[in-house]
């Protein structure tokens, strides 16, 4: 009798913790630090208050020191729910197993990166030979992983190919980098680059574009797998939500760069992890 009421305690404790993992009274969101800090707070802040109005919940930013820490952190379930780049989610989907990607952008269907210099004497990729090339975190699906997987279907291998490859960490570091002579050359998130260009941040008559990537799957907003699957419901229809037509939700929109979002799936990302296989990332 004793052992059966052990055994029913037991039980009914993991069930406590179970209900305890899933339930959220504050949704913490984070994203990989793929820009400044201060501009990340700025792009989140209008979108953390509409989730709040949606789900009827406080919406915490929880800044994080790189990419590494977003994964660690949504695998504690520190973190419910983060802006993940392709490369990022895969990591994150293999460290957790059921973590979610539940929205991406509509350009997120054919992401690109930009090939950048500042070098006049540079005309295309083929004139960096000996030079020397910026990526930007080497976690960043378009700032190192696609440009580096492309690179080397076009038989180029960056460490023989250029002079000295460095990491920037970011992608406006990257761009901050080749305008100021640091590195010949450089590669970035393609939507990066326009923001950037539009907002008059890169003095375009000597920064200039050399190409542009083949399409790839990129950003997706992902949850925690053990997230309340109504929740995550209510999280999924608020994305959908975002109307272009109305100005407050424009406004979202436009400063995450997007026309809209649209559902995505983990199936989606499979040319990711095959890329990073490729290139020795995974194990």
């Amino acid at each position: 009798m004793l052992k059966r009421f052990s055994a029913l305690a037991a039980s009914l404790a993991l069930s406590i913790s179970c209900n305890l993992s899933q339930a959220a009274t504050v949704l913490r969101v984070s994203a990989i630090p793929d820009e400044a800090p201060t501009e990340l707070q700025r792009k989140f802040k209008p979108l953390g208050a509409y989730m709040e109005q949606q789900l009827g919940m406080p919406v915490e930013f929880v800044p994080v020191s790189d990419y590494a820490a977003v994964v660690e952190a949504l695998a504690a379930d520190r973190l419910d729910m983060a802006w993940l780049g392709g490369f990022t989610f895969v990591q994150t989907r293999l460290k957790t197993g059921n973590a979610i990607p539940l929205v991406q952008r509509e350009q997120d269907e054919k992401f690109t990166s930009k090939y950048i210099t500042g070098n006049p004497a540079v005309q295309s990729l083929q004139d960096l030979k000996g030079k020397t090339f910026a990526f930007g975190s080497v976690s960043s699906t378009s700032g190192s992983l696609m440009p580096r997987y492309f690179m080397l279907k076009d038989g180029i291998n960056p460490e023989q190919f250029f002079s000295r490859v460095a990491y920037s960490g970011a992608h406006d570091a990257t761009v901050a980098w080749v305008q100021a002579g640091k590195v010949d050359g450089g590669v970035l998130n393609a939507s990066v680059w326009d923001k950037l260009v539009a907002a008059g941040k890169v003095d375009t008559s000597k920064v200039v574009v050399l190409g542009t990537t083949p399409p790839f799957y990129d950003y997706n907003w992902t949850v925690r797998g053990n997230l309340d699957p109504a929740l995550v419901e209510k999280i999924k229809l608020a994305f959908l939500a975002l109307d272009p037509a109305k100005p407050a939700d424009k406004a979202i929109l436009d400063l995450q760069a997007a026309t809209r979002f649209i559902p995505t799936k983990a199936e989606n990302y499979q040319g990711i992890e095959d890329a990073a296989r490729a290139a020795g990332l995974l194990q």
